[in-house]
Parts: structure tokens; sequence; C-alpha cells
């Protein structure tokens, strides 16, 4: 039977991505450094308070975002751990509705308000379309999340960001897949007056052939293409019944598994 373990896209084996919540002015810069360093962030916004105070208005949220993914952050940001089921089923939905009419796709994906969560949240989100959920629990850690919907980031971009990046551009054993999630707030680096910090990282870390950049829906989408993929039982050729590509090791030779499409992965004849 031959070895088959899933990679990366292109069969790279790390993927770098970034998360940053409230949607307020310094995300302009952001971004901006972001697309000349060819990396990609997730930005969880409150569709109820767009424009206010130093937030970006709606008119400008779907032009300064594209090539990044615009997720859910609750209509107003509320502690939902302190909320009503009500409460909390109306700021996720409303969130999404108001969101997708700016996006243009289904906003499927959120990051905890306040950091707040339990499990009695996290049984309800499937429910409200949401398939993932980012904490503000650092791990400190590249692993890939056990559960999505308590996704435990790496690090806040102010713990000690350029050290993990040069562990993580280190990493080269190639069994194992390897995430770097970095998350905060943009106005921060205003705040503490960092910009060069984050921007001596993202010029490090950006245009690395063995890193797949990614959003987070695009990391979920993938893991879930993966589990999808229907193997037969001796492992000499997988369906894909997904919409994207996989990419497998067999045998340590990179395979790329198409959406919709049947596959050999060894010699033998595939029966299909």
């Amino acid at each position: 039977m031959a070895k088959v373990i899933v990679t990366f896209p292109k069969g790279k084996h790390k993927v770098l991505t970034l998360s940053y919540d409230d949607g307020k002015a310094a995300d302009r810069r952001l971004v901006e450094l972001f697309n000349r360093c060819g990396l990609k962030g997730t930005f969880h916004l409150n569709s109820g308070l767009l424009g206010t105070g130093d937030r970006i208005p709606e008119k400008e949220i779907s032009a300064l975002y594209k090539g990044h993914e615009i997720s859910a952050h609750t209509c107003t940001h509320p502690t939902i751990e302190r909320s009503p089921k009500e409460q909390l089923a109306s700021e996720v939905m409303e969130d999404r509705k108001q969101l997708e009419q700016i996006a243009g796709y289904t906003v499927r994906g959120m990051s905890y308000p306040n950091g707040s969560y339990n499990s009695f949240i996290k049984s309800m989100l499937p429910f409200l379309g949401i398939e993932y959920a980012r904490t503000v629990n650092s791990t400190g850690l590249f692993s890939m999340p056990d559960d999505f919907h308590e996704w435990n980031p790496t690090c806040h971009h102010k713990h000690n960001l350029m050290g993990k990046a040069e562990m993580f551009a280190g990493l080269h054993k190639t069994q194992y897949l390897y995430m770097m999630y970095v998350w905060g707030h943009s106005y921060e680096f205003d705040h503490d007056n960092n910009w060069g910090m984050m921007e001596g990282f993202c010029k490090f870390i950006g245009g690395r052939e063995d890193i797949w950049y990614a959003t987070n829906i695009e990391i979920v989408d993938y893991m879930n293409a993966f589990r999808a993929l229907k193997f037969s039982a001796d492992s000499s050729f997988v369906y894909n019944p997904s919409a994207i590509s996989v990419w497998l090791s067999v045998d340590e030779k990179i395979v790329e598994v198409r959406g919709g499409e049947q596959v050999g992965l060894t010699s033998k004849k595939s029966t299909s």
C-alpha cells in the first residue's frame, strides 16, 4: 500500500495566515503592506459599526480587502459569553448578512469579540453558518488546529514576532504540516509606533517558495476538501468530489488531485 499524506497546495508543508480585527483606519496601511509582500489576511469586521469613529466606511470595504478575506466579528462587538442566545444568533447572522452584501460572497468565519466564547457558543456556530472562529489564546506553536471553532493562533504580533518568523522559516521536516497564525489589531501599530517591526516581518517572511500564503477560510476549505477525498481501500486511487484541487505526497511524490477527478496513485489500475 502506498504511503499517502496530504500536503498544502503544490506540495508545500507550511502555511502563513494573518488575522486582524475591528476594521479601523490603520487597516489601509496594513493591507497595502500585505499586498506589497504577497501575504494574505483575514479581516474580521463589525458591520453595525462601519464608518463610526476611525473605522473604515462601508463604501471602501470591498475594494480595500480585495484578495483578502472579509470575515465576521459580530454586528456590534458585544461580550457574547454574557449575551442571551437570541442576541448571539442575531449578532452573528446580521453581521453575516450585511458583510455578504458588501463582499459579494458568503461569510463563513469569525473571530470572537473580546475573545469571549464558551462551549455552548461553539456548539451554536455551525447552525449559524460559521465554519471557524478564532480565539485570542496564543499557543506559540506552529500546529494545525484540532477544532476550527476554537482556532488558537500562534501569536499576537507583539509577542516575539520576528523570533517566531525565523523559527517558522527554518522548519524543514516535511512529514509535518506547519502553520504560523498571527493576529492583532492594525491600530496597535499606530499606538505602539512599531510599524517598522511589522514591515520587517512581512518583507522577511514573504516570497518564500515553501510557504503557502492563505486566508483563514482558504485553510478551512482546503482541509475540508482533503477530508472529503474518497480513497480506494488499498489507496491505489482517489476521487475528489470537491471543487478545488488537493495535493498529496504519494511515496514522497507530489500528486495533484483536481476537483471532480479520479486519480491513480500507484501502478495498480483503478476501478471507477
